[in-house]
């Protein structure tokens, strides 16, 4: 008898408690967007060294560095900013001991701000000593704040194209429900011309970089409460 009474109780209480979980608030779901164009401020650059015979003596790759070294520090690059890109260099004095007509290379990478200084530092450079140049990546310094402001907006549009869709049927707008971001990143990567390698024989030391602003676009979807 207790059974069957419990029974008849929670009978009783599970439908009170299904109708209080339903949210019978009206609502209105939308999405909103934000973007923004902008030029990477930040660039990566790498530069390969090799050893090159000339006549019968090397220019060996500790010459080539300290004249690489010495032009960055002219440039007023900081020294955190130059780093060893390609760590296989490290395996010249093993590989000189087995073969003396081994050429070491190496790999650099620069972090520039300024692209107008990779034609000081080249210059300053043995030509036959640079066997490549290029564009090793890019950044910009201050994507995170830009995330933030875009994600804003984008928050911002779907408020009031909310408002604006309401108005039109005689509806007024209430508080946020449910807020989501959606198919945000990644940046749209820049376009740019790759330098062309930089043989013995080049003349021309200028940069042939054709950097094009790259676009951001943030996307939220939000969910509006209907008042009257």
């Amino acid at each position: 008898m207790k059974k069957l009474l419990l029974l008849l109780l929670l009978s009783t209480i599970s439908p009170v408690i299904f109708a209080q979980s339903v949210d019978l608030r009206r609502k209105i779901q939308v999405t909103g967007s934000a973007e923004t164009e902008i030029t990477p401020d930040i660039i990566y650059f790498s530069i390969s060294l090799k050893e090159y015979l000339n006549g019968k003596n090397k220019v060996s790759i500790s010459t080539l560095e300290q004249q690489l070294q010495k032009a960055i520090n002219t440039a007023g690059i900081p020294k955190a900013d130059f780093t060893i890109n390609n760590i296989s260099s490290y395996n010249y004095i093993p590989e000189k001991k087995k073969n003396a007509d081994f050429l070491a290379s190496k790999q650099y990478r620069l972090k520039l701000h300024d692209l107008n200084k990779i034609n000081q530092i080249l210059d300053a450079v043995d030509d036959k000593g640079i066997e490549s140049t290029g564009i090793d990546g890019y950044d910009y310094s201050g994507i995170e704040q830009l995330k933030n402001e875009l994600k804003l907006k984008a928050l911002k549009a779907a408020q009031a194209k909310a408002t604006f869709l309401l108005s039109g049927i005689g509806e007024k707008l209430g508080g946020a429900i449910d807020i989501q971001e959606i198919n945000n990143e990644p940046m749209q990567q820049p376009v740019f011309r790759p330098m062309m390698m930089k043989a013995a024989s080049a003349e021309a030391t200028e940069p042939d970089i054709d950097f094009k602003k790259i676009k951001l676009n943030y996307q939220v979807q939000a969910v509006f409460e209907i008042v009257k």
